[in-house]
């Protein structure tokens, strides 16, 4: 199938539990702090939020359907190596990511002094410039489980072009 000039919006959206005695991984980047997310994979909520955006603007799917939690494969796995081989289900059909914008939701850790290096591993994995990253954090102002400290979530929109 023909893309040629073609754009398509994807919006992403994942949200984990916090738990102690794992690593706490967002956007690729470890942050200190004595609680990480719960899941099959290393539960990075902002790869993850990205991925599904990415499959969503290709009409591919989503996270679930290409890494199944369950299979011994993905337990574990950097989510960054799941984004990599997104990045190349796009390729293959033909797309080229414009940009990401995302925020990760959390009331803690603070994740001012780590924004930079999210961005940075993003761009790095998908091989795209990484003024086309953006990376906001938000709190929820202490509403729902993430409002309380046991979760945290995160959304993202990506941009695709076809030519």
């Amino acid at each position: 199938m023909s893309v040629e000039n073609k754009l398509r919006v994807g919006i992403g959206y994942d949200a984990h539990p916090l738990v102690k005695g794992r690593k706490l991984v967002i956007g690729g980047v470890e942050i200190p702090f004595g609680k990480g997310l719960d899941g099959w994979s290393d539960a990075d909520v902002l790869t993850h939020a990205v991925i599904d955006a990415l499959l969503g603007a290709a009409a591919l799917g989503d996270i679930g359907g290409h890494f199944p939690p369950g299979e011994a494969q993905y337990k574990d796995i950097s989510s960054l190596i799941l984004l990599e081989e997104v990045r190349e289900k796009l390729a293959a059909k033909g797309w080229r990511i414009v940009n990401i914008d995302a925020t990760v939701i959390a009331e803690e850790p603070k994740l001012a002094g780590f924004i930079d290096r999210m961005r940075q591993s993003l761009s790095q994995t998908l091989g795209i410039e990484v003024d086309r990253v953006s990376v906001k954090a938000s709190t929820a102002n202490g509403l729902g489980l993430v409002g309380k400290g046991e979760g945290i979530a995160a959304q993202a929109v990506v941009l695709i072009t076809g030519d």
